[in-house]
């Protein structure tokens, strides 16, 4: 009964795990900057990282592989958002301009303007 349980708590883990990195993944892939684009691999890619490692660790059980795998959380919780945020602030310190909402509406009406200005 205790390794089934065990077993499914892996199993649900690990799928949160995959799921937050997919999550990460399109992320970075659809946002716009690298404000957002920061912002999301910073804090899914944690989670997703964090579960998966925890469903290893679990799987391992009482092991000193268990106990090096709760310390590369440790390190993961620690280092992916101070990179994610030195990321950021290097690409604002360089001048880097976040896209807003506002200026896609601009640019939509100014095209849709623009299209019915035309000849006829």
């Amino acid at each position: 009964m205790i390794e089934a349980i065990r077993f499914w708590a892996i199993v649900v883990l690990l799928g949160f795990g995959v799921l937050f990195t997919l999550v990460s993944t399109v992320g970075v892939i659809r946002l716009p900057d690298i404000y957002a684009r920061a912002h999301t691999a910073s804090q899914t890619d944690t989670l997703g990282a964090g579960f998966a490692l925890a469903g290893v660790a679990l799987a391992f059980g009482w092991q000193h592989a268990a106990v090096y795998t709760v310390l590369l959380l440790f390190f993961v919780f620690i280092t992916n958002p101070t990179a994610a945020h030195a990321i950021a602030r290097s690409a604002a310190e360089t001048g880097v301009e976040p896209v807003l909402a506002d200026e896609g509406a601009e640019t939509d009406e100014t095209e849709t303007a623009t299209e019915t200005d035309g000849e006829p």
